[in-house]
């Protein structure tokens, strides 16, 4: 009757595993009278609440890479939702108008930031969020993003910015960020200048910020995503991916979450 119980369970736990999966959801919210299309993803075998995670995307637009990443997030127990900041679910076909995409949202802080929050709204209102551990990160645009929502001294335990944008017409102040801030910086990143890395470094120093810069010998912008080798050579830009920091930056990530979520 024993061996016959083992063998129940044993088949019983396989079934369970192959059901739990991580889920994937489409997802509508609104920001100041703007539809926005996000991405949810998570592991409905992990019990409980958990962090959540949000994730925004390149210059391209909220596209499949932020919703790959959102995907990773959720296998290792997060609940992450890849945001749209563009509205509509909007992307860029050419870096033209991926600038004039960016530039809009980046030039109007008061609407960017309604839209970052109306995400993070959604995001702490699912069933399987913990909502006082909350985080963010961004890729190149989305990096320069989740940046200055830090400096604007949103609720966050934490922002990671890979390859992202440092200039800011809001600096930090001290006292006003809230958030944790990690910086995973490309060593050969032409857009991201010796003097603008000193001055953020000098900005989050005079803030107070619990700051962390980590930079990858020769990678340069956008090293996290596989498809920029194909864009750097479509539209002559110095855009190149780094499977070496790619992996660090991820297991920086990781570690910098288990810090700010376990503390």
């Amino acid at each position: 009757m024993k061996s016959a119980y083992i063998v129940l369970l044993i088949l019983l736990t396989a079934v369970l595993s192959v059901l739990a999966e991580v889920r994937h959801e489409e997802v509508a919210y609104t920001a100041n009278g703007l539809t926005m299309k996000g991405y949810l993803a998570y592991d409905d075998a992990v019990k409980g609440k958990r962090p959540g995670v949000l994730v925004v995307h390149e210059w391209w637009g909220h596209n499949e890479y932020a919703r790959k990443r959102a995907g990773m997030l959720a296998e290792l127990g997060y609940t992450a939702l890849a945001v749209d900041m563009y509205g509509d679910g909007k992307q860029a076909a050419h870096p033209d108008s991926a600038g004039k995409f960016a530039g809009a949202v980046m030039q109007n802080m008061e609407a960017a930031k309604a839209r970052f929050l109306a995400a993070l709204e959604l995001l702490k209102k699912h069933e399987t969020v913990d909502g006082g551990r909350i985080a963010a990160i961004g890729y190149c645009f989305g990096g320069g993003v989740v940046l200055q929502m830090a400096r604007l001294g949103v609720d966050l335990e934490g922002v990671v910015s890979f390859h992202g944008s440092y200039g800011t017409q809001t600096p930090a102040q001290a006292g006003k960020v809230k958030a944790a801030v990690l910086v995973c910086h490309g060593a050969d990143d032409p857009f991201s200048t010796a003097e603008q890395v000193a001055a953020l470094k000098k900005e989050m120093a005079g803030a107070k910020v619990d700051f962390q810069f980590n930079s990858y010998e020769g990678a340069k912008h956008s090293f996290t995503n596989p498809d920029a080798d194909e864009n750097g050579k479509k539209f002559n830009l110095p855009l190149a991916y780094n499977k070496m920091a790619d992996e660090k930056s991820w297991a920086d990530m990781k570690q910098f979450f288990k810090k700010i979520f376990e503390k």
